[in-house]
Order: structure tokens, then sequence, then C-alpha cells
């Protein structure tokens, strides 16, 4: 099998359920093959492509002649097994008369969470695209509980450019770009063409709106992918998915839709995974000169500034670090169970030290850290 040219671009495409279930004129297998059709010109031209897809559970609901999404999880689930080998066939037929492999990855939040099985992810999604193999990635709805659930696949598409060091995330949607507010049903609402930087992005979180009927996202949903993927260094761009032609615009240069320019400051791959794949198993909640000490000198947390701890953990589990008004700070891993911490929380070095012995002096270490917070405004910017 030809590998993809190793001069390209690599790129990440998200199509969701609304899309997927397509409209008068425009039915399922017609949005699917414009779809694969576009990829494969672009596969061809050099780039290297993996697919995101929801639309497992909808196509499920179709088969069973559902007038409505499931709200049971089993119910939800079972309608995933019906609908997952409906919508992997229609990928596969669809990109073979084009002469491309395509390959079925599914994935649960815990996938990522564990650093070992991420890492196992990333290898075999480097190795289909150094195939030239296009992943169709989709969440394991058939086997997620509610607490291991991304909850939507836009989160899941940007985690997934991540782990494969993409340069694009493309996220296909039902409208033609990001707004002041919702089209629907604002009508002073104006388009948004560029979101420059991380500072922009956090005063756009009010725009959001609600998912369909029959997705679970919404422009919330798409600004959180954004936030993750823009802060590893990934371009995101924003588009209308109902257009056939849209992906070949994107390629060509054209300026449609919304487009997110990437950090300046990307974080590295560990700090990335610390910052959006881990599920945080409990928080510490620390004083005005802990928070300082860890933004402004990138510090290590100390037990001397926490103020309280919530949830129960166990070492090496992830933490969400809050400041004393609540607000997140950053996550990381806890050198020290929640017993353990409460035990020591607001004491110094030396009285660590005769309670739990030699554990060092940091809970958080500052390479076990990242910050998730708000950007700081620098001074002088316009709020």
């Amino acid at each position: 099998m030809a590998a993809a040219g190793s001069g390209g671009r690599r790129r990440v495409i998200k199509v969701g359920t609304s899309l997927l279930r397509g409209g008068a004129g425009r039915p399922t297998t017609a949005v699917i093959a414009d779809l694969a059709a576009s990829l494969s010109r672009q596969q061809r031209r050099g780039d290297r492509i993996a697919l995101v897809t929801s639309g497992a559970v909808g196509l499920g609901c179709e088969a069973l002649h559902m007038e409505r999404r499931p709200s049971e999880l089993a119910a939800l689930q079972a309608a995933a097994a019906v609908g997952q080998g409906r919508l992997m066939a229609l990928y596969q037929d669809a990109f073979a008369v084009r002469g491309l492999a395509v390959a079925q990855v599914l994935l649960t939040r815990g996938d990522l969470a564990s650093r070992r099985r991420y890492q196992r992810a990333c290898r075999t999604l480097e190795q289909l695209l150094s195939w030239g193999v296009v992943p169709v990635v989709n969440e394991n709805d058939t086997l997620a509980t509610d607490e291991l659930r991304f909850g939507d696949n836009d989160t899941l598409s940007a985690l997934v450019a991540v782990a494969v060091n993409a340069d694009e995330l493309v996220l296909l949607t039902d409208v033609d770009r990001l707004y002041s507010g919702d089209p629907r049903t604002d009508s002073a609402a104006s388009p948004i063409e560029e979101v420059r930087d991380l500072i922009e992005l956090e005063r756009l979180s009010g725009v959001a709106g609600g998912g369909g009927q029959w997705g679970t996202g919404g422009m919330t949903t798409k600004l959180t992918a954004a936030r993750i993927a823009t802060s590893s260094g990934i371009t995101v761009r924003l588009a209308d998915g109902r257009d056939p032609g849209v992906l070949e615009a994107l390629f060509s240069g054209e300026k449609v839709g919304t487009i997110f320019r990437p950090s300046a400051t990307p974080l590295p791959d560990r700090k990335g995974w610390l910052a959006h794949a881990l599920l945080p198993k409990g928080s510490l909640r620390i004083d005005a000169g802990a928070e300082r000490a860890l933004v402004q000198r990138g510090a290590s947390l100390l037990a001397v500034g926490i103020q309280a701890v919530d949830g129960s953990f166990a070492r090496s589990e992830p933490v969400r670090v809050l400041s004393s008004d609540g607000r997140e700070l950053g996550r990381g891993l806890s050198t020290l169970s929640s017993e353990e911490v409460r035990r020591i929380q607001g004491l110094g070095s030396d009285a660590v030290r005769r309670l739990l012995g030699p554990v060092g002096d940091a809970v958080i270490h500052r390479d076990q850290l990242v910050l998730t917070g708000p950007p700081m405004v620098p001074p002088g910017a316009v709020p």
C-alpha cells in the first residue's frame, strides 16, 4: 500500500450527526460520497487525513425506525451497535471506489485518559497515516459509560488532532461560520471570520448554543474543541458541511467559515495530555500566594498553599487546581492521595516531612502540572 506523501499537511476532519443524516435531496450516502471524494483528492495531493465521525446512533435509530434519539444509556448503546456497522460500510464503499482503505478506530475517554493507552492510540493512528489509510474515528458508544464518555465528537476530534500532531482541524457543522449570537434566533448576530488567540476565544464562550435533536454538540463544544487544538498549536477551521464544495474551498485556501489561529506558545505533548485528556478525580483549592507562585513563577504546588481538598484520589491520579474563589487554574498529577493531602494541607515542609517522611515538598510537581485557566490579559490590553 502506498504511503501518503511526506510533503503534505496533516488534517483531521470532523463531521457530525446532523450533517450525516442528510436532508431533502441529499441523503446520507450522498453526504459520505461527497466527503470521500474531497478527502481522497486531498490525500492524493500529499496530505494525511484522519476523519472523526458521529452518526452511529443516528443510523441505528433510522434502521430501527425510531422517531427520536433515545435518552437511556442502554438504548443509546444498542442503537450505536446497530448503526456502527452501517456507518463503516458506507465509508468503506465510498473510499474504496476512490482507491483508499479506511480503518475503524473506536475510542472512549478512558483510552486517552490513561497515558499508556493514549500513547498506544497515537502509535496506531501514526501507523495508519504512514500507510496512507484513512482512520475513521468514533466514540465507542456501544461500551462507553457516562463517566468515560467524551460527550461529543468535537472534543474527540480535538484530542485526535493533538494525538496525530495535526496541522489543522476542520469542524464541519450546519452553520456557515461562528457568529456573535445564534443566527437562527438573533437577527443582529454578526459573522466572525477570525479568532486570533486564546484570549479572544475565551471571550466568545457566551456565543454558543445547544445541539439539535439528533446531535449532542453545539457551538459550545466547538469552541471547547478549538481551545484544545489551538492551545496545542493546531489551526482550527469551522465551516458549513452542508455545502458539498466546502472542503475543496478550504483546501484551496479560500476564506470560508471561521478560522481559529493557533497559539504562539503551544503546549508540549505531555502538557497537552495533562490539560485535556485526563479525567480529574478531585480538586485542590489554593490560596492567593500559591496561585501567584504557580501562575507567575511556574512553581510546584506545595502543601502550605492548599486550603481545601475535594474528592477521593490515589497517588499519581489527576486533580484540578482551583483558586480560592473557585476558578480552575490548572490540572496535574498529585504525588499524594487525597487523605494524605488532607493531613498536610496548609503545613510547611518540615511539618510535612514529620508526618509523611521523605515524600518531597511538592504535592504537584511543576513537571506534572499544566495551567488551564484563561490566559492573563496583558496590562493595557482592551478588556
